[in-house]
């Protein structure tokens, strides 16, 4: 009988919270991570874990429980009037959906990096920063390409798992913002997902009190995870 294995957790230091600037942030991190799997790892988002490249943490902060995992119930989900309107305006976009990185998504990556997050923790973008964010060796992925006409505009990297999948990370051409592709990208996932007869979209933490991260409660209805509770938010 082979012997079984289980996920090894730590606890990193506390350091200033890149979300709310009066806050300490601490994380719980799976230190065995090459036990992960696809279903171990929908498991442990389940339990309000997310990952960074292979990395798979969840906050563990004393005094603060301002991050709420979030995950959009698919077949259930109602576009809203402003959610129309970005599909309609969007309507000359196709959908692609790969399952496997190519070249021409770094420049991408890069571009939407430098000018859109020129204050963030990710500026400046560079090759080594990417593949240590958005690949793993162990997590299945699909890459939902956006392209108006045969330009490549919008990338949403998911996690493609059992019976959900989980957006990791979105980058666009800043050239078409007005077009909202980070929303129509969520949408879009919202789509692949009932179309693969999955349950879930997973959208990361929502953190009410910090404006940059406060777009994942528009997908409704959402359940939010409270007190190792997932929990229906209608409106």
């Amino acid at each position: 009988m082979s012997e079984q294995k289980f996920f090894q957790f730590g606890l990193t230091q506390h350091f200033p919270c890149n979300y709310l600037p009066e806050q300490k942030e601490r994380l719980m991190v799976v230190m065995n991570h090459e036990l992960l799997t696809n279903e171990n790892y929908q498991r442990l988002l389940e339990a309000g874990f997310r990952r960074s490249g292979d990395q798979v943490y969840r906050p563990h902060c004393q005094r603060c429980d301002a991050c709420e995992s979030l995950r959009v119930p698919v077949k259930e989900f109602i576009a809203s009037k402003s959610q129309k309107r970005i599909l309609t305006l969007n309507k000359d976009i196709k959908i692609n959906i790969s399952s496997s990185e190519k070249p021409q998504f770094y420049p991408l990556y890069e571009r939407y990096i430098n000018t859109i997050h020129i204050d963030g923790g990710m500026y400046p973008a560079n090759r080594e920063q990417y593949d240590n964010f958005i690949r793993s060796e162990n997590i299945a992925q699909l890459f939902i390409e956006l392209y108006l006409q045969d330009k490549l505009v919008s990338v949403a990297v998911t996690d493609h798992l059992p019976n959900a999948l989980s957006a990791l990370y979105t980058f666009y051409d800043p050239n078409f913002a007005k077009r909202s592709l980070g929303k129509l990208s969520i949408l879009s996932q919202i789509e692949v997902a009932r179309t693969l007869g999955k349950e879930f979209l997973y959208l990361g933490y929502q953190i009410d009190a910090c404006a940059k991260m406060n777009y994942k409660n528009k997908y409704h209805p959402h359940q939010r995870l409270q007190q190792q509770r997932w929990q229906r938010i209608d409106k």
